[in-house]
């Protein structure tokens, strides 16, 4: 197998196509869902998705795991779950007299934490530090959790009796919101052939090392300084809207997106990069990825809300106002990325 430092971009491609052939084995239609969930694999983010239930949000999760050979826990949230049933606790031994430490399902390559909105905001929490440091702390000892790590979490949008509000701190550690739509007529008719036909069996394409070199080569993607410059100015303009242009946007926006949204513009324009065979970044690569960055980060105002004015249509604004970069000359890029 061709060794990562020797991978080439198209070769890379390949080989993340080749996964993504052995889900769709199973999981039919929702290619945007399963293009970002690709995304947030090379770039190591992770992942909020909102749609109603039957989606097959957990059923994507679960098959991409068994693709990669990659550990698959899932938490089911629900209102009477505690932070020792996510992250772990301490037990003590009766025979031994000593404590010993039961490390719980936050210890996995790929996480599914199903309905995170239906615990309360104490348990949510438990996330924060294994999400942004990649470690858990229990009882004053720090504990690792396997590379690479990725949470993907799901909310339905239509249930509210019984749930909580995410705490902004932890909406804003997931680099993407992706929504699920329903599939099309022709895609639901293959969903019920397979439903009702004899199980799909999907090859393992890669493991967890491989998966974590491809997360390496991806962050050898070269990135034109004018597109980091694109992304602050995007990010920017959800904080002061007035000063891109957009005078009646102001008052729809609460709070703009944190630098998160910037290091999530370029890290998910990088990998979808990656994912279309190049090894340096392209503007549309950031504009495609900008809504799912930025739709959760932009806190709606009141106004907003009773205008049922979406975060997306503001996102959508902001990307007319901020003009793109021109693109950079392939030769540029190839010298700057060589250099």
């Amino acid at each position: 197998m061709t060794q990562p430092a020797s991978l080439s971009a198209p070769e890379a491609a390949a080989e993340m196509e080749q996964i993504l052939y052995e889900v769709k084995k199973v999981v039919v239609g929702q290619d945007h869902f399963l293009e970002r969930v690709l995304i947030a694999l090379l770039a190591g983010g992770h992942l909020l998705v909102e749609g109603v239930p039957g989606l097959a949000k957990t059923l994507t999760v679960n098959t991409l795991a068994e693709v990669i050979q990659g550990t698959f826990k899932r938490i089911q949230f629900t209102p009477d779950l505690v932070p020792s049933d996510l992250i772990g606790t301490r037990i003590y031994n009766q025979k031994t007299g000593e404590f010993a430490t039961s490390l719980g399902p936050a210890f996995a390559n790929l996480l599914l934490a199903d309905e995170i909105n239906r615990a309360p905001a104490k348990v949510q929490s438990a996330l924060l530090e294994v999400m942004q440091e990649r470690q858990v702390t229990i009882a004053g000892e720090t504990h690792k959790v396997p590379s690479p790590f990725v949470v993907m979490a799901t909310q339905n949008p239509i249930e509210t009796e019984g749930t909580y509000p995410l705490p902004e701190a932890q909406v804003d550690r997931f680099m993407m919101k992706v929504l699920v739509g329903y599939p099309g007529e022709e895609e639901e008719f293959v969903i019920v052939s397979r439903a009702i036909g004899p199980a799909q069996a999907v090859a393992r394409v890669t493991d967890a090392a491989r998966l974590q070199a491809l997360q390496a080569r991806c962050r050898q993607l070269y990135v034109d300084p004018s597109l980091i410059q694109f992304a602050v100015r995007l990010v920017a303009a959800t904080r002061a809207p007035d000063e891109a242009g957009l005078r009646d946007v102001g008052r729809l926006i609460l709070y703009g997106a944190s630098p998160r949204a910037t290091i999530g513009l370029i890290a998910a324009g990088r990998a979808l990069a990656l994912l279309r065979g190049r090894d340096y970044v392209l503007p549309e690569d950031v504009t495609d990825v900008a809504a799912d960055v930025l739709r959760h980060r932009v806190v709606l105002s009141y106004e907003a809300l009773s205008e049922s004015v979406s975060a997306d249509e503001i996102v959508s604004a902001i990307l007319k106002a901020v003009p793109a970069p021109d693109k950079p000359l392939e030769a540029h890029v190839r010298v700057a990325a060589s250099g």
